[in-house]
């Protein structure tokens, strides 16, 4: 009769037992006529552990390589957002810097300006608009203090801004000649015909020529007469072609010469005030007292 099958299995495992420590004993046998005891011992140690080290080593080598990417990941991250901190950094030096060079070159500019007949003028920097945009003011960091006095002209280095309608000591207000309540007396250079230019807000300005006998052409520069503002600052460019009509005014529109939003720096004519003009020329009449601008230094 056959073994049963739980003695046939029995019997395997004790052969194949044997068959592994004979193995194992010839190993051992072999290289310890190089070595010591010790040393056969340890490399056998070693030939049975190499198999489980290295399949411990390819279960836990992704896992190591994940957790380092891990770690390399969130110190990018801390070093991209450094990086961004610093980049933000540079831009705002390199706003700053703009800013300022934008304001030097405009205060250059306003510098430059030379006010009609070499009048006496105050340079000021306009510091606040009105508390909403359909005002049509500005306020500046001179006031009576620097001889600043109602009724002044406002100019720029591109042409006529406004008048000082309010002062304090050491501010003053402007209304821009956008303002409805603004008029100002003004002369085509070209024709040398004369009218009056009304402010209408965001739009531009109207002029009215009621004695006209010749047309008005696009792109004439328009100047003040003196009548009102010391003559010959230009207020702007006729903005549209229009003939004279007997009988009636002719009217068109005028684009001005100062860019209001982009006002910064202006000057403030101290030199002028209507009562020293010739009413038919605008010249002075008499020389007004000199004077020096006690708060130059203070911008």
């Amino acid at each position: 009769m056959f073994p049963s099958g739980r003695r046939l299995d029995r019997a395997t495992a004790l052969f194949i037992s044997l068959l592994a420590v004979g193995f194992l004993l010839a190993t051992f046998d072999v290289r310890s006529s190089s070595g010591g005891a010790t040393t056969v011992i340890r490399d056998g140690a070693q030939t049975l552990a190499a198999p489980v080290q290295n399949g411990i080593d390819f279960v836990v080598r992704p896992v190591v390589g994940f957790v380092d990417g891990i770690s390399n990941i969130a110190g990018l991250r801390d070093q991209n957002e450094r990086l961004a901190a610093e980049v933000r950094r540079l831009e705002d030096r390199l706003r700053e810097t703009s800013a300022l060079e934008r304001r030097v070159a405009e205060l250059e500019a306003i510098n430059d300006v030379a006010a009609p007949q070499d009048l006496a003028t105050v340079t000021a920097r306009i510091y606040s608009a009105g508390p909403s945009t359909f005002d049509q003011i500005r306020f500046i960091n001179k006031g009576s203090a620097d001889g600043i006095v109602v009724g002044q002209a406002v100019v720029d280095e591109n042409g006529l801004v406004g008048r000082v309608d309010l002062v304090t000591r050491l501010s003053a207000r402007v209304r821009l000649i956008t303002d409805p309540l603004i008029s100002v007396g003004v002369r085509v250079q070209d024709t040398n015909q004369t009218g009056a230019v009304t402010g209408r807000g965001d739009e531009l300005l109207r002029l009215d020529m009621f004695d006209a006998s010749k047309p008005v052409r696009e792109g004439a520069v328009v100047i003040t007469d003196g009548s009102r503002f010391p003559p010959g600052v230009v207020v702007g460019y006729v903005n549209e072609t229009k003939a004279a009509d007997v009988g009636f005014t002719l009217r068109t529109t005028v684009d001005p010469a100062a860019r209001f939003s982009e006002l910064d720096f202006i000057k403030v004519i101290v030199g002028w005030s209507p009562l020293d003009a010739d009413p038919e020329t605008g010249d002075r009449l008499v020389d007004p007292p000199s004077f020096t601008d006690p708060g130059s230094e203070r911008q």
